[in-house]
């Protein structure tokens, strides 16, 4: 049976389709893509990647606030224009909004898996409490390693620990976990998209605001709303 030469430019095409799809199925499954989150504010838009494998409870607190539009009319209260913005806590009047429980600190872990205070990254506000971060979040504008969590070396007590140019010798293990410095601040995301708006937001001029006697953006930056994309 002769065979045309379209037949045979089929029968090559039906080969080769079959050899890539072959191909592709022997590929390992692509990983998940990390959430990603669209500030939408009154000075321009940017968007957080969320690390949920990095700061598993830290991220999904932070994306179930996104999920019931908490940030939604909440502003950026705290700009220190070499340091850092802050916000996602209070509204345009200066009142604080209720909030979920706190979440346990995450910092230590995070760390371990190359999540830092850098230039862009996002971490959760909290108190001296280290467990006691909710809703409020900054994103760091410069270098702040300073406020990685400090890994506490084994032992007790620990034979040297240096903290901040200082040696410590013998220290006792629960004088240092007890020191919420060393426990620093969670980083659980990173801005992806939209730094120009963080610099914005940055470099706008401070002064007094509501209950805060410094560090207030003088025209009120408003997150106007978070979503998840798709």
């Amino acid at each position: 049976m002769l065979i045309s030469k379209r037949q045979l430019s089929r029968a090559a095409l039906a080969l080769a389709l079959g050899a890539a799809c072959a191909a592709t199925s022997a590929l390992p499954a692509l990983a998940a893509d990390n959430p990603r989150v669209k500030f939408a504010t009154s000075e321009g838009d940017f968007v957080i990647e969320v690390y949920p494998d990095k700061a598993p409870q830290t991220a999904a607190n932070f994306l179930q606030y996104v999920k019931d539009k908490f940030y939604d009319g909440t502003i950026f209260h705290r700009t220190i224009r070499n340091f850092m913005i802050q916000g996602g806590g209070y509204d345009k009047n200066y009142a604080e909004k209720p909030t979920r429980p706190p979440i346990r600190h995450e910092g230590r872990e995070a760390l371990a898996k190359g999540l830092h205070n850098t230039v862009g990254s996002v971490a959760m506000a909290r108190t001296n409490d280290p467990d006691s971060a909710a809703a409020q979040f900054f994103i760091n504008v410069v270098d702040n390693t300073r406020l990685d969590p400090v890994i506490i070396p084994p032992g007790d007590p620990v034979a040297k620990f240096e903290y901040m140019g200082r040696t410590y010798e013998n220290v006792p293990r629960q004088n240092l976990l007890g020191n919420p410095q060393l426990y620093g601040y969670t980083v659980f995301g990173k801005v992806v998209s939209g730094m120009d708006t963080v610099e914005k937001i940055r470099n706008a001029p401070t002064g007094a605001g509501g209950p805060f006697p410094t560090d207030v953006p003088q025209k009120t930056v408003t997150i106007q709303s978070a979503r998840l994309l798709p």
